[in-house]
């Protein structure tokens, strides 16, 4: 891998992003950085949650992208929705509403970015493969 890998879709009206789409993406970018597997499926569920909701709630997808860099994947799933993602109280017995207290349990690092026309939620996880260390 050279420093930094990016894969990106960029759907055009009436397009959309696919949870099959982007975890192939996600699946790819991952093996080439050799990420370890507890860290892969990590990903994988989050890109799901990431882009069913943007699927469900905001809109669609705008814009999906992977990052990978030494020792971190960064995930970005942007959508038409101006609303921030919102926790539900905890509630075991009910369907849904468990997406995003999962993505951020399992991600390192979530932030949200507004801009025009929406949002974009990104994700970052710590690989377990930092490449090479400095030399002393």
């Amino acid at each position: 891998m050279t420093s930094e890998e990016s894969y990106r879709i960029k759907p055009g009206p009436p397009g959309d992003v696919s949870c099959g789409q982007a975890r192939d993406m996600a699946r790819r970018i991952l093996s080439q950085v050799g990420a370890a597997a507890d860290r892969m499926e990590d990903v994988l569920v989050v890109v799901s949650e990431l882009i069913s909701n943007a699927r469900r709630h905001g809109g669609g997808v705008t814009e999906f992208q992977i990052t990978a860099r030494p020792g971190t994947v960064t995930v970005e799933v942007s959508d038409r929705s101006p609303r921030r993602p919102r926790q539900r109280p905890w509630a075991p017995a009910a369907p849904g509403g468990f997406g995003w207290r999962l993505t951020n349990s399992l991600a390192d690092r979530t932030d949200v970015r507004f801009h025009r026309g929406g949002k974009t939620v990104v994700t970052t996880f710590t690989t377990g493969r930092p490449g090479p260390s400095p030399a002393l």
